[in-house]
């Protein structure tokens, strides 16, 4: 079993600060999910954690199996197992799907030990299957012209393929119609097991319809200030967050950022 641990997280942007405090444990064999309003630090959160230069983290610790993931550059962070799902994933001309799938692949594999192109190509066509993917996506460049639901598709396509130890997903069911969020919903049923944890950051109960979470945590004013199993997901959707706020006495959830 690996363990991520994040411990008294406090994270600034432009010396404003953003996160307050964010503790939280993911094992693998575990799927969490964060919910919260808009501007809660939710998408701060997943930034911190792969090391975005933008997001200056001031004080507490984030591990990955006892080891500083702070003292990480971002590739390291990766080839320890982290892997970040972005909201907003970026085209890369010039670098076919393939090309950069089987790079990141063979990163985290021993020299000598790397992929051999048959095998990396059977992987890769179940796993387009899986999502439904047309196979000359393969072959185009990375998120160039894809659509939103494409794009979306091809990080679980990367996550299925690199097998991470701990994924963050950050908003991976924005703009899906229902069709395209149960096949994203399939890719990541099929990578729970031991050796797979994942954070999944939302704000819809909807996509946790077809993922059941082994914990879901509400993110205010830039801390976890409720967890609970998935009945809290259901009763987040019916409710909103007005409960939460009342009960804890929060007046202004909002921190500035995503």
């Amino acid at each position: 079993m690996s363990t991520l641990v994040i411990k008294d997280l406090h994270v600034e942007i432009e010396g404003k600060e953003i996160l307050k405090g964010v503790n939280l444990t993911i094992n693998t064999s575990e799927i969490h999910a964060i919910m919260g309003p808009n501007g809660t630090g939710k998408s701060t959160l997943a930034s911190a954690i792969m090391g975005h230069p933008k997001y200056e983290v001031t004080s507490g610790s984030i591990t990955l199996d006892g080891e500083d993931v702070l003292a990480m550059e971002v590739d390291e962070r990766a080839r320890a197992g982290l892997f970040l799902a972005m909201q907003y994933p970026s085209e890369i001309s010039g670098v076919t799907n393939a090309d950069f799938m089987r790079s990141a692949m063979n990163a985290r594999r021993e020299e000598g030990d790397e992929i051999s192109l048959m095998k990396f190509i059977r992987e890769l066509d179940s796993k387009m299957e899986v999502l439904d993917m047309d196979q000359d996506m393969a072959q185009r460049y990375l998120n160039e012209g894809f659509s939103g639901g494409e794009k979306k598709r091809n990080e679980i396509l990367q996550m299925m393929m690199i097998k991470p130890t701990i994924a963050v997903l950050d908003e991976i069911d924005s703009g899906l119609d229902i069709d395209a969020l149960k096949v994203v919903s399939e890719g990541i049923n099929q990578m729970k097991g031991e050796e797979f944890g994942c954070l999944i950051i939302t704000h819809y109960q909807r996509l946790l319809n077809y993922i059941t979470p082994d914990h879901v945590h509400v993110m205010m004013q830039g801390r976890v200030v409720k967890s609970g199993g998935a009945e809290l997901a259901h009763k987040l959707e019916a409710e909103g967050y007005d409960w939460i706020k009342q009960e804890l006495g929060i007046e202004d959830e909002t921190v500035g950022q995503a």
